[in-house]
């Protein structure tokens, strides 16, 4: 009668290769100690970067509306009707690209055009722009000092709140 004998790789191979243990416990570690670095950062705020924008300066409430032709696209105050600017099609790159982005979000929200988009200048001199149909919020002043100045332009002449 003929012995039958397994090596010790051979059962290993029979069962399946196990996962290697130290590295599942490495990500484990990893993921306790983030885990760990945001509470003790909301905690006592170390590490932290708050952004405190103040109230509200200025605001204004403007719509954007292109021509029939779609090569001219205007600014207008969205309370009085009152062209802010009119841009050409190589003219107001931010500006145009900014609305067109909003725009973008408006149609997959089902908003309508014709629902105004709001300019706020902050007291800490940040700008934003929101939109009110669909709540986004664009602080500009990521965005570098022409970007913003290209908006700030349609606040001039405001009164304050």
């Amino acid at each position: 009668m003929e012995e039958f004998r397994v090596t010790r790789t051979e059962a290993k191979s029979a069962r399946g290769e196990r996962f290697p243990t130290v590295p599942l416990f490495g990500a484990l570690g990893f993921v306790c100690f983030a885990f760990a670095a945001v509470l003790f950062g909301q905690a006592t705020e170390i590490g932290t970067v708050r952004m405190e924008i103040g109230e509200a300066v200025e605001i204004r409430d403007i719509v954007m509306t292109k021509a029939a032709t779609g090569d001219i696209v205007e600014v207008r105050d969205f309370a009085t009707g009152d062209t802010l600017a009119a841009y050409a099609v190589n003219e107001g790159g931010f500006v145009r690209g900014a609305f067109r982005g909003l725009a973008r979000n408006r149609m997959v929200a089902n908003v309508p055009e014709t629902q105004p988009y709001r300019l706020i200048r902050w007291s800490s001199g940040a700008v934003s722009l929101s939109d009110t149909g669909t709540g986004e919020r664009l602080y500009l002043d990521a965005y570098g000092r022409d970007n913003v100045a290209a908006f700030a332009q349609f606040l001039e002449g405001q009164e304050g709140i």
